[in-house]
């Protein structure tokens, strides 16, 4: 597959259009060769046209302006594809693209055509089976209603409904670093576009999906103002704005991404503090929307304490923010809450993101209960009746293979039904080891989750992932930390719950072990509860 691509933005390959028509042809050359020729209009030796009509007076094409348009005119008859690519300017495209478009007379022939209700020129080469594509970004929220005169001017000399457009609205954010998640995942539609494109076409669903603005109104229309830099309401009498400070400026735009659904009832203030350039300024999360302040501030809810190169950083996805907090880059002190749920107070929330591959489902959770359940019902059942005890924990175990189907199976899973299973086994076989069976099975227990400790992944992480952003939270530095120290807890617990269950069996209170062995993990469970919360806090606050 032949592709020409042109590259009309004065930018270059810089140009925001440039890298959506380039997810494009990767599309293409997913699912065919390619050949790839670029023609940068920015780099080009191009006249204007004369208007001198020679090309057709000498009868075989040749202008009479000697720069680089012959070139460009060869590609054109070389390519099978052709991708006009450019952003919108000033509802069309970019002035010395136009100069290019002019100069495609040569590619026609002076005779009119009688079967075109406005007049037109036959095409002096055989151009059937070649296709082009129209490939644009504009700075607007959408691309309805700005592209009137840009698909006037194709329909003329491509012919209408003989070429595809991509117009993709927003396309100032994709020189935004702080919103690589959201145009990468852009970018990865346009590639399957590309794919769909030169098999049989751009389905509807892609389509929709390309559409689709990155950001609503409000949300574009706010960050759009504030990445000028510029105050909006303080002009001078001359006509000349008032610059913002960089900080100030990156605070808005943040702010833009505050997502209402969050909103839980109270106000919230989130309080930033750039450490390097002295600046504060608080952004107060309402029910209906939010508000800066730079002066009069709120007692905070959440106070940040932070280089602004450093929240750029993270914002850009140059460094994960748990990663700068567990390096104490920065620290927070107030409610953690919103640290821990940051996507949901600026991103997405829960709302679905847009997807290339709507193939994939949603990934199996673990489940800690599934873990326990064979430990559970050893305890209880052979503490009961070593028998009946023994045949249930085997028959709970068996059952327990059909949840995995709609859970995820981790080492430990595995591992606490097979040691169930074993130890129910040498109860039925052993009936008078059963005194010993008890405390050992609690050892073993405890000591798989002492011997997790020293695994990269400790125990509990795998199981409480689940409320933080899935296994992606096992790149956090701080959660994995915070994990390890709760399984080296629960670990300790149960090799000592192994020791007094072992010297309280033969003794007057031996009656009281269950009650004593089911008290003390109900209070570790709400000691563990507390320091999920306390533990991350306590660190960031340093």
């Amino acid at each position: 597959m032949k592709i020409l691509l042109i590259n009309g933005s004065p930018k270059g390959t810089k140009s925001n259009t440039y890298r959506l028509s380039k997810a494009f042809i990767d599309g293409i050359g997913d699912v065919s060769p390619t050949e790839i020729e670029e023609a940068t209009v920015k780099e080009m030796d191009l006249k204007s046209c004369l208007g001198c009509f020679g090309c057709w007076k000498s009868g075989n094409g040749t202008c009479v302006v000697k720069d680089d348009m012959q070139s460009v005119l060869d590609k054109m008859l070389w390519a099978d594809v052709t991708v006009w690519s450019f952003g919108l300017y000033f509802f069309n495209v970019p002035g010395k693209m136009k100069m290019l478009i002019d100069r495609q007379l040569p590619l026609s022939m002076p005779f009119m055509v009688s079967d075109s209700e406005t007049g037109g020129h036959p095409s002096r080469y055989d151009m059937s089976g070649k296709r082009n594509i129209v490939i644009s970004t504009c700075g607007f929220f959408t691309a309805k209603g700005n592209y009137e005169s840009v698909n006037a001017m194709f329909d003329h000399f491509l012919g209408k409904g003989n070429y595809e457009t991509l117009y993709c609205p927003q396309g100032e954010l994709f020189r935004v670093p702080e919103l690589h998640a959201k145009t990468d995942e852009y970018l990865g539609v346009v590639r399957k576009a590309g794919a769909e494109y030169i098999q049989a076409g751009i389905t509807a669903e892609t389509r929709e999906k390309l559409e689709t603005p990155l950001f609503p109104r409000d949300v574009f229309e706010k960050m759009a103002d504030a990445s000028w830099g510029i105050e909006q309401n303080a002009a001078a009498e001359n006509g000349t704005a008032v610059r913002s400070s960089e900080g100030f400026s990156f605070t808005r735009q943040m702010a833009a991404l505050y997502n209402k659904a969050s909103y839980t009832g109270r106000d919230k203030v989130l309080e930033m503090d750039y450490t390097d350039v002295g600046e504060r300024f608080q952004i107060v999360m309402k029910k209906d929307g939010y508000e800066v302040l730079r002066e009069n501030f709120m007692p905070f809810t959440t106070k940040i304490e932070t280089p602004l190169t450093v929240w750029r950083d993270i914002a850009a996805g140059k460094i994960s923010g748990a990663e700068a907090m567990a390096k104490k880059m920065y620290r927070v002190a107030g409610d953690f809450d919103m640290m821990l749920h940051w996507n949901n107070y600026f991103g997405d929330g829960d709302k679905p993101a847009v997807s290339a591959d709507t193939s994939k489902t949603k990934e199996k959770g673990t489940n800690m209960l599934l873990m326990l359940l064979p430990w559970i019902a050893l305890w209880v059942g052979v503490s009961i009746h070593s028998r009946i005890g023994s045949l249930v924990t085997i028959g709970i175990c068996g059952l327990l293979q059909l949840l995995f189907a709609r859970n995820r199976r981790t080492f430990y899973d595995g591992f606490s039904s097979a040691a169930a299973i074993g130890f129910s086994l040498t109860a039925l076989l052993l009936p008078e080891s059963v005194h010993l069976l008890l405390p050992v099975s609690y050892l073993v227990f405890g000591l798989m989750w002492c011997v997790s400790c020293f695994c990269k992944i400790p125990l509990t992480a795998w199981y409480s992932m689940n409320d933080y952003n899935g296994e992606s939270a096992m790149q956090n530095p701080l959660f994995v930390r915070t994990n390890r120290i709760l399984t080296l807890a629960w670990g300790v617990l149960y090799v000592l719950t192994a020791v007094w269950t072992y010297f309280l069996m033969g003794s007057e209170i031996a009656s009281y072990i269950a009650l004593i062995n089911n008290i003390v993990p109900i209070v570790m469970g709400i000691f563990t509860k507390w320091f999920q919360g306390w533990y991350p806090a306590h660190f960031a606050s340093k």
